[in-house]
C-alpha cells in the first residue's frame, strides 16, 4: 500500500462551471413571474430555464478559478433591469437596493456611486461579451446557487421580491447563520459532518448558503476555521458565523484512498497524467487463468473500414456456430445500404438460427455506434429467429437502413446453421441477383478475417489480494490478439484489438474492493456487464486517460462471485486497465 501511495497520484479537481448568453426571445418566453430556476452545464450550449431546454449563444469562461457569466442573461432571467446605454457606452443594472454601472472602456464598476476595479468583477470574453463574476452578481441579485461537481452543473434559484418589500433598514430581520460538527475532532481523511442550525427570525426560510473552508475531509493536521454566511429570501445577509475544527494526526484515509472509498460507482477519480507513464505501469497484474472457446467461428469485416466504392467487404463460410461482426463507414459520395447475404452452396436446404445480436442505426459518431452495438449484444436478449435457405439460393440475412456519406454501422450476430452457408458482407446501392458479382474490396489495414476464438474466459483470484492490481485488456501481450485467416487475401492474420470477442471474467468470493477502468490507448466508450447489471463508461461522452479513472463497481466482500462481461467496442482505443483496489473496513 505504501508503494501505491508513492506511485499513483490521484487529483480531485473541483471544476468551476460557466454559462452562456441566451437570446432575448428565449428570455422573454421562459421567465417565471415568481421565481427563476436555471440549470447550466460547463462548456455546453444546452441549458434549462424553468424546466425548458434552451440553446445558448456562446460559452462563458473561467478566469483565475472564478466563474464568469453574461450579466444580461442572469438579469433578464430574474426580471432585473440590465440595459446598454449607447450614449455613455455603459451597462446599467438595477437590483434590489443597488444601482450598478459597468464601464468596460474605462475599466471601472460603480455601485451606488462607489467605484470598484473592473477586473475584480468583470471581464470581456473572446467573443466580445461582457462577463460578470457569478458570486458577485448573485449577491447583488439576491439569488442562490449550488454547484454539483459530479454533474458539472450549476443551479441558480432566484425568488422575485414583491415591489416595496426589500427596503434598506426596513426592519426586516437578518437571518442567523449557525452550524455544528458531528464531532469536534476528526482524523486525517475522515469525512466531516456539517450540521446546519441556521434560521430566519421572520420564518421566511434560508435562501442561500455560502461556506468557506468546509472541505469534505482534511489531510493535514491542524485547526481550521469554517465560516458560514446565509441569506433570506429578501437578500438580507447574516453575520458570518465561524467555528474551528480540529484535525488530529491519526489517519483514517489518505488523499489517494479518500475518493476511492467514498465516491459511488460511475464517479471519476482524477489521475496525474505525468505519473501514469512513469509509475502507473508498475501496478502488479492480477493473476488469471485463461481458457478460450473455439466452438463459435468469428467472422470480422472491418477492412476496408471506410469503403470508397461498392463491393464485397468480406466473405467466408459457416457450418455450425458462428459470429458475424462488421464495422464500416460510408466513404462514398452517395447513399448506400449494407447487407449480409447468406448463400447456400449445398444440395440441401440449410436453416440459420439467430441466437443473439447487436445492432445500431447508422451514425457519424464512431464511438456511439460501437458502444450501442456492444450494449445491445451484451444484453443477450433471447432470440429465436430462423430462416431456411433453399439449395443453391442466396437470401438476405440482414440489411441495415440506408446510410449516408461519413455515417457508419456496427453489427453483431450469433448464428447457428445446420449446414454450410457462405456469408457475404456487402455495400451497394441496392440488392439484386448480381450483388455477389461485385468486386472484392481491397484490404486497407484494419482487421479482417475469420477467427476460431470468439470468447475468452479469465478466472482470477480476487479473494485475498492486498495490493492494488490490474487486468490489462487489448495490449496484445498480456492479452494476446487472436490469430485467424483472411479468406479473401488467403493469409494468416491477427484480430488486433480482439473485436467481436467476448471476455468473461470470473472470480469466486471476491473481497471488498473497488473496480475501476483506466483507458490508456486513447478515446474509450463502451459497456461492462457486471453481475448482470450494465455499466456505461462513461455515462455520456467519451473517457480518456486525461479524464482519469471511472469507478465501475464496488464489492462488499459478501458476494458469492464476481462476473464481468465485456467486448471491445468499435471506435475505442486500447489497451485499457481494470484496476482492482482492495478496500478495508474503516471504523
Amino acid at each position: 500500500m505504501n508503494q501505491m501511495k508513492k506511485e499513483v497520484s490521484l487529483m480531485m479537481i473541483i471544476a468551476l462551471l460557466c454559462t452562456v448568453l441566451f437570446t432575448p426571445l428565449a428570455m422573454a418566453q421562459g421567465v417565471s413571474s415568481a421565481s427563476t430556476h436555471v440549470l447550466l452545464y460547463v462548456d455546453k450550449t444546452e441549458a434549462f430555464l424553468n424546466g425548458k431546454q434552451v440553446t445558448l449563444e456562446s460559452p462563458a469562461t473561467i478566469i483565475k478559478d472564478k466563474m464568469f457569466v453574461p450579466a444580461k442573461f442572469l438579469g433578464d432571467a430574474m426580471g432585473l433591469k440590465v440595459e446598454w446605454n449607447e450614449k455613455t457606452r455603459q451597462i446599467e443594472m438595477v437590483t434590489p437596493g443597488y444601482n450598478i454601472v459597468l464601464d468596460s472602456d474605462r475599466k471601472s464598476v460603480w455601485i451606488n456611486g462607489m467605484m470598484e476595479p473592473f477586473d475584480s468583477v468583470a471581464a470581456i470574453s473572446p467573443e466580445g461579451k461582457l462577463l460578470i463574476k457569478l458570486t458577485w452578481l448573485a449577491d447583488y441579485m439576491g439569488a442562490r446557487y449550488t454547484y454539483n461537481d459530479e454533474l458539472r452543473r450549476v443551479e441558480v434559484l432566484h425568488t422575485k421580491t414583491p415591489d416595496g418589500v426589500y427596503i434598506p433598514n426596513s426592519g426586516n430581520s437578518k437571518p442567523v447563520a449557525k452550524f455544528a460538527f458531528g464531532k469536534e475532532t476528526y482524523r486525517l481523511g475522515e469525512p466531516v459532518k456539517y450540521i446546519d442550525l441556521s434560521y430566519d427570525p421572520d420564518a421566511e426560510g434560508i435562501a442561500r448558503y455560502e461556506w468557506k473552508g468546509n472541505q469534505e475531509a482534511f489531510f493535514t493536521p491542524g485547526t481550521y476555521p469554517i465560516t458560514l454566511t446565509v441569506w433570506d429570501a429578501h437578500g438580507n445577509q447574516s453575520t458570518a458565523y465561524t467555528r474551528n475544527i480540529t484535525i488530529g494526526t491519526e489517519t483514517y484515509l489518505n488523499a489517494v484512498e479518500y475518493p476511492i472509498y467514498t465516491k459511488p460507482p460511475g464517479s471519476y477519480i482524477k489521475t496525474d497524467w505525468s505519473m501514469i507513464w512513469g509509475n502507473f505501469w508498475k501496478l502488479p497484474e492480477l493473476p488469471k487463468q485463461v481458457t478460450s472457446d473455439s466452438s463459435r467461428k468469428l467472422l470480422v469485416s472491418d477492412s476496408p473500414e471506410e469503403f470508397t466504392e461498392k463491393g464485397i467487404l468480406y466473405q467466408d463460410k459457416v457450418n455450425g456456430k458462428g459470429r458475424l461482426y462488421a464495422d464500416h463507414i460510408n466513404g462514398t459520395k452517395e447513399k448506400v445500404t449494407m447487407a449480409i447475404l447468406a448463400r447456400n452452396t449445398t444440395d440441401k436446404p440449410v436453416k440459420i438460427k439467430t441466437t443473439n445480436k447487436g445492432e445500431v442505426f447508422p451514425s457519424v459518431y464512431a464511438n456511439l455506434i460501437g458502444n450501442e452495438a456492444s450494449v445491445d449484444f451484451l444484453m443477450n436478449d433471447t432470440y429465436n429467429e430462423e430462416m431456411t435457405v433453399p439449395p443453391k439460393q442466396t437470401f438476405i440475412y440482414s440489411q441495415m437502413p440506408d446510410f449516408y456519406p461519413a455515417q457508419g454501422v456496427n453489427l453483431f450476430y450469433d448464428v447457428e446453421t445446420d449446414g454450410e452457408i457462405e456469408f457475404s458482407f456487402v455495400a451497394t446501392d441496392k440488392i439484386t441477383q448480381d450483388t455477389l458479382k461485385l468486386p472484392l474490396l481491397p484490404f486497407t489495414g484494419h482487421v479482417r478475417g475469420s477467427f476460431p476464438v470468439s470468447e475468452v474466459k479469465w478466472y482470477v483470484d480476487a479473494s485475498s489480494f492486498t495490493t492494488p492490481s490490474r487486468l490489462i485488456i487489448g495490449d496484445g501481450k498480456s492479452d494476446p490478439f487472436q490469430p485467424g485467416y483472411d479468406t479473401m487475401r488467403k493469409q494468416n492474420v491477427t484480430n488486433d484489438g480482439n473485436y467481436g470477442v467476448v471476455y468473461k471474467i470470473h472470480a469466486d468470493k471476491p473481497r471488498k474492493m473497488a473496480i475501476m477502468i483506466q483507458p490508456l490507448g486513447g478515446v474509450f466508450k463502451g459497456p461492462f456487464k457486471i453481475n448482470g447489471e450494465m455499466h456505461l463508461v462513461p455515462q455520456s461522452g467519451v473517457l480518456t486517460a486525461f479524464d482519469g479513472m471511472q469507478i465501475l463497481a464496488k464489492t462488499t466482500g459478501e458476494e458469492d462471485s464476481l462476473d464481468i462481461e465485456f467486448t471491445p467496442p468499435a471506435g475505442s482505443a486500447f489497451p485499457i486497465d481494470l484496476i482492482f483496489y482492495p478496500l478495508e473496513d474503516k471504523k
